[in-house]
Parts: C-alpha cells; structure tokens; sequence
C-alpha cells in the first residue's frame, strides 16, 4: 500500500469513527441528564463492561491481532484464506456460546469482581440484573470483530467503522422512546445492549457474505491452521486479560465513592474520542498492512508505513491531549451539564479527564507501535510488557487511593500507558530500520509539540475570556465552539508555519480520498 492509500485508510477509519464518538457523546448527554451519575448509572456502566471487557479480552485484544495477520498473509499468497476464516468463525462461536452461559449464571460473582463497593446497596442488584440481560452481547460483538478482520483485510474499512454508529444510534432511539412512553430508563438500556448486538452482528456478516466469505457457526475442527492461530494467539489472551485487570483494579477503586464509577466512565468517553479516532484507524489499516509489507520482505515501505502511522497519530493526538488537560472544566460543564447533573459530578469529571489527557498520545502509540510486534506473529514480548505495567498499574492505583481518592484509578491508568509505550519503544530496537522511525518523522515531532504548546496557551487565554458565557445560562455551545475553533486555527496555523504538516500533502490526500 502506497503512502496516500494507507493515510487514506486512516481518513476513512478515523471519520467514520469520529462519527460514531459524537453519536456516543449525544448518547452520554442523554444519560447523563436522565440518570446522571446516580445508582442507576453507575449499575448499568458496570454492567454495560463487562461483555465489553471480555469482548476485548477474546476478541479485538487478542484472537484478532493473532488472526488478522494470519488472514492476510494467506489473502496475499492465495493459500484457502476462506477455509481459515471458516475455521476461525467456527471455533470463536462455539468458546463464545459457552462462555455466554457461564457469564451469564456467575453474573452476581462478576459484578462483584468488578465492584466490590456496590455490595450492600441497590447498585448492586441492579447491575446483576442489567448485566444478566445484557450479556449476550458478548457473543455478538465478538464475532463482528472477526468478521471486521475480514473486511479490513480486504480495505473495505467503511463498513465495519459503520458498526459503533449503529450501536449509538440505537441506544439514543431506545432512551427517546423510554422518555416518550414512560419506560423504566435502566431496563431500557439493558435489553438495547442484546439488542445492538444482534444489528451489529447482522451487518458485518452480510457484508462478509457480499465478499463471498458466508461464515455460519458449527462442530470446530482442529486443523493446524487453527492450532497456530492459538499458539499467537495464547500470549495475546493473556495480554488482553493484564489489559482488562488494570480496567478491574480501576473500578474497583472507583466503586468505594458514591458517583466515582460514572465520572470516570463519563470522562473516559471524551478521552475515547480522540484516542478512538486515531488509534482504532491506525490500528484498524495498519495492522494488516505491515503484515502483507513483511510477508513480501519490502522492509522500506513497512518502515514508511510505520513513519507515516506515528506521524498522523502525534499530528492529531498531541494537541487534543493538550485540550483536554487545558479545557477539561469547561468541555465537561458544557456537554454534560444538564438535568440532575451538579457540579460536583462537573468539578470530578472533568478532573478525570485531565488525568486521562495526559496518557492519551502514549495509548495512540501503542497503536502505532503493538503491529510491529503482531505482524510479525510475537505475541509473546507484548504479554510481558502488559505485566509489568499492570503491576504499575495496580500498585499506584491501591497505593494512592488513600491519598487522592478516585482520581488514583485515572492517573494509574496514565503511569502504566506510558510505561507500555516505553518497553514497546525498546523492545522493538531488535527489529530493524523498519521499526525506526525515518527522518521525516524526527524533523516534524518538535515541530508538532511547539504547535500543540502555542494553542494550549491561546485556549486558557480564551478560557478565561470566555468564562462568563461558558456559565449556566450563558450561550454555552456557541462559547465552546468559539473555544474549540480558536484552538484549531492556531493549531494548523502553527503548523503550516513551522513545517508540523505540508499543507499540500493534506490536500493531495483529501482530494485522492474523494476520488
């Protein structure tokens, strides 16, 4: 893949993505006026974690990032990549049928894994109760994310990125309709889980079968192709399952103050905005990308790609993690502030955010950097390095509880970002020029930091010019797009004055995306 068509790919994720994160916002805005952060909220974000923490544990975490480089590899070499998706469909859905039921029977001993601080309250009943609903989900969700695989492997981004648009629309359906019609607002989100999973499953499989792959579950045989998919695979399980305890250890943490679970929840939705719309489009094209590169042994345009990849994250992550940290307050008060919102839940919220703010350009590398590793099917050094930073994590979050509250289960998740960047960094060292960044990388990163510093100055400038209309009863959104906009024009025009970005090569690669 040439230069323009991977960032191409990373447009076409990346919009479709932003896309999905504002319906995802339009659906916090709604929840958060109608519950916001009170038993119910909290019941139903613990319950709504779990299939999503094992969704990422069996799915995008780990069996993925073992089959999507397998798949490709025997797309480019034409050697039976349907048969091996067959497989894989087959031996996924049978684990995944299985481990519905037991989740779904243990589901008072996973709450309560998940957040022992319920115990004893109607928080916890309630959340059994949303989680047992919802499990399923689990099951759906899953295997959209190996049908995703297939439909990434062949470019056709645009409809698995459709997926999380279709969720979030249905979500904010579902509280319109419980608002119109009196339903009770907590079973309402619950059933809506099964039920996104079910719509989300159904699109990607007839997008497979449009391709010809016609997946259907059956008896899994135990070819060797599936055999090496779970020798890659085993390390990344386990990797995923590190990544899953670190989100445990938070939670639990969290689940000891009364609204802590829903502040965090609600700030790690805006840090998912920008950590989501770059990380998942780079993770998403180039994780397939370097596996054809490698396989064909064109180790020059792997390390292009790998460049470009670290280029357009730090172009777009540094200066929206600097707008977090530096607009928190005002970006939470706005958007959430609404209903039975206080300003307690703003003040913790947007604290949440700040903490988060400063791991996000450390999350987005660990995108760039994981498809080193993966494309070359080592699956093993990410597992260790996963260890070490849930020691990390868990050791600063247990050991600052007592200090600063919550807000250790936030800056935990931070620390232990960046310890992860870090041992990717070095252990890639061994794998060559393709896993070093290129001049062109090195000459644009000051570049890009200067840019980001100049607009964090301009936005607390116009934060505080702008305080009387960011205000309750104020005009709020026209204040905070004024505030948003000022930052992105001194933004790209630093940019475009330093040299952090050729105006010309952004508008060759709009203009091919277009075409």
């Amino acid at each position: 893949m040439q230069p323009v068509r991977l960032v191409r790919g990373f447009l076409t994720v990346g919009l479709w993505t932003f896309a999905s994160r504002l319906l995802g916002f339009a659906r916090d805005m709604m929840m958060a006026a109608y519950l916001g952060a009170g038993p119910v909220a909290e019941a139903f974000m613990v319950a709504f974690s779990l299939p999503n923490m094992f969704r990422r544990f069996f799915a995008e975490g780990a069996f993925n990032m073992a089959f999507v480089p397998m798949f490709a590899k025997r797309l480019e070499a034409g050697d039976d990549p349907q048969g091996f998706a067959r497989d894989a469909f087959k031996g996924l859905s049978a684990v995944l049928v299985v481990f519905t039921l037991i989740g779904t029977l243990a589901m008072p001993w996973l709450v309560w894994a998940m957040a022992a601080g319920f115990a004893g309250d109607a928080r916890f009943d309630l959340a059994v109760l949303y989680g047992q609903i919802g499990f399923s989900y689990i099951l759906f969700i899953s295997l959209v994310a190996l049908l995703s695989g297939v439909l990434n492997a062949f470019g056709r981004f645009t409809e698995a990125s459709l997926v999380p648009v279709l969720m979030n629309l249905m979500f904010i359906a579902a509280m319109w309709l419980a608002s119109v019609f009196g339903w009770d607002m907590g079973l309402t989100l619950a059933w809506t889980v099964p039920l996104t999973g079910i719509a989300q499953f159904s699109w990607t499989w007839f997008s497979a079968h449009r391709l010809g792959y016609t997946l259907l579950p059956g008896r899994p045989r135990m070819t060797p192709e599936l055999k090496r998919l779970l020798i890659i695979a085993g390390p990344a399980v386990l990797a995923g399952g590190v990544v899953q305890i670190n989100l445990l250890v938070g939670r639990q943490v969290a689940s000891f103050t009364e609204g802590a679970v829903a502040w965090l929840s609600y700030a790690d939705r805006l840090y998912q905005l920008p950590l989501g719309v770059v990380g998942i489009a780079i993770g998403t094209v180039l994780l397939p990308t370097l596996s054809r590169q490698l396989r064909a042994g064109d180790d020059a345009a792997g390390r292009e790609s790998f460049s470009r990849g670290a280029e357009f994250a730090l172009f777009l992550t540094l200066p929206a993690a600097v707008a977090l940290v530096v607009i928190a307050e005002p970006l939470i008060s706005v958007l959430y502030d609404r209903g039975v919102w206080t300003d307690q839940d703003t003040w913790a919220t947007s604290v949440a955010l700040a903490a988060y703010g400063l791991g996000l350009p450390a999350f987005v590398l660990q995108k760039v950097v994981q498809p080193l590793f993966y494309a070359r099917e080592d699956t093993r050094r990410p597992f260790y390095y996963a260890v070490a930073s849930m020691i990390v994590n868990a050791g600063f979050a247990v050991g600052m509880m007592p200090v600063m509250g919550f807000m250790a289960a936030a800056l935990a998740t931070t620390v232990s970002g960046w310890v992860m960047l870090a041992q990717l960094w070095w252990g890639a060292r061994s794998m060559g020029a393709a896993a070093r960044p290129d001049a062109r990388f090195w000459a644009r990163l000051w570049r890009i930091a200067l840019a980001s510093a100049l607009m964090g100055v301009v936005l607390w400038l116009a934060a505080q010019g702008l305080a009387p209309m960011l205000a309750k009863g104020g005009a709020r959104w026209l204040a905070l797009a004024l505030l948003c906009g000022s930052g992105i024009v001194v933004y790209f025009g630093a940019g475009a004055l330093l040299g952090a970005y050729s105006p010309g090569d952004l508008k060759r690669n709009l203009r091919r995306r277009r075409g």
